[in-house]
């Protein structure tokens, strides 16, 4: 790809619970263009990692030690990006997991929006403090271009009113209360890659630590499993998906936990670290299993049927499914799991063989360059 000399660059963040991946990316001719790319994996554990490559794969920097925080891992990219790019960052883009209910469309950080972002701390207090203390930290590095985010919920307000309502008092909904859905940066990044070619009918899984399933009519989102939260939905790594409210109130009473206890064990502890007793890697999870481990085969006949559950359901919504598309670490690099959940779904014709069935990388750091380039033009 040929990259003008004056273009400008932006660099792009993107915060996981333990890791922090970034890209630097240059207008192209038609796209996006990759300088830079690399990740800080592990934060917070001994063995994490800080890796940097170049756009032909070319490793730049490697260093295995212990990162304490993102912001620490934030500030070595920083010092080592000074090293290896000629010119600052034109604009910084930012995965932002959650918004609350006022900010759900990607756009300029303004303090007003850090301050709305913060105020909607209770709907996301795993995700939203660590994301508006990486911004400020960034913004401090970076203070002379400006700075969006982009929300992982945005691509899901399309969802109708039916999708949107939880079934509760209407004066929740009124609240913000609803149904968001999230990993929407991946699904925008497969809706624009597949353009004329994505079919009416289609069904994304982005399966990884953390996954979803959604329903795209027409290239909108109607529907998705993760809910108000990114707990819900399917089987996760550590997070338990669709529960019945009623095994919280048990919680409560029984052991008398509160919402900060529940809140660490439906999300830390749960999942398919719940049911293997404590393994949430699946690559480790499918060799435990070849050699005979119960609770680990266990964990992958559960997730993988949790998957399976909620195409079937998308299908009936839509009245069949035209392509599925399997993006995330798991979804893309696991034949077995892609397997075991097209198992018993030959009826839609999709079966591990099907023509009906993609396997795609997710791009969430070049859609949100495309989506940074776009509100620099506006500005």
């Amino acid at each position: 790809m040929a990259i003008p000399a004056n273009a400008q660059t932006v660099l792009v963040l993107n915060s996981g619970s333990s890791s922090l991946k970034f890209g630097v990316f240059r207008r192209g001719d038609e796209d996006e263009g990759l300088l830079l790319e690399g990740s800080a994996e592990g934060i917070g554990r001994e063995n994490g990692s800080l890796k940097i490559r170049s756009a032909d794969g070319k490793v730049l920097l490697s260093q295995e030690h212990l990162l304490e925080s993102q912001q620490e891992a934030l500030q070595k990219l920083a010092s080592s990006l000074a090293e290896h790019l000629k010119e600052a960052p034109a604009a910084v883009g930012h995965r932002v997991v959650h918004g609350g209910p006022h900010l759900r469309e990607h756009q300029l950080l303004t303090p007003d929006v850090l301050q709305q972002l913060e105020a909607a701390v209770h709907f996301a207090p795993l995700h939203i403090p660590q994301a508006v203390a990486l911004i400020k930290q960034a913004q401090a590095i970076f203070p002379d271009c400006p700075h969006f985010a982009c929300f992982d919920n945005a691509f899901h307000r399309t969802m109708p009113e039916v999708a949107a309502h939880l079934p509760l008092p209407a004066r929740y909904f009124e609240q913000g209360v609803i149904h968001y859905g999230f990993h929407g940066i991946s699904y925008e990044s497969i809706v624009h890659r597949l353009g004329d070619a994505l079919p009416r009918r289609a069904i994304f899984a982005h399966l990884g630590s953390g996954s979803s399933v959604a329903a795209v009519l027409d290239g909108k989102s109607i529907d998705t499993s993760m809910g108000l939260t990114p707990t819900g939905g399917v089987i996760m790594g550590t997070r338990t998906g669709d529960l019945d409210p009623g095994v919280l109130l048990y919680l409560m009473r029984s052991e008398s936990m509160d919402a900060d206890a529940l809140e660490k064990m439906l999300n830390r502890e749960c999942g398919l670290a719940g049911l293997s007793h404590g393994e949430n890697d699946m690559q480790a999870l499918l060799q435990r299993s070849q050699n005979g481990d119960a609770p680990a085969e266990l964990a992958i006949s559960a997730f993988s049927i949790s998957v399976r559950k909620f195409i079937g359901a998308y299908a009936a919504l839509m009245g069949g499914v035209d392509l599925l598309v399997f993006t995330g670490g798991i979804g893309q690099h696991s034949d077995t799991i892609r397997k075991r959940i097209c198992d018993n779904l030959q009826f839609l014709d999709l079966d591990a063989a099907s023509e009906k069935i993609k396997v795609m990388p997710t791009e969430e750091e070049r859609q949100i360059a495309r989506h940074c380039r776009q509100l620099l033009a506006s500005q």
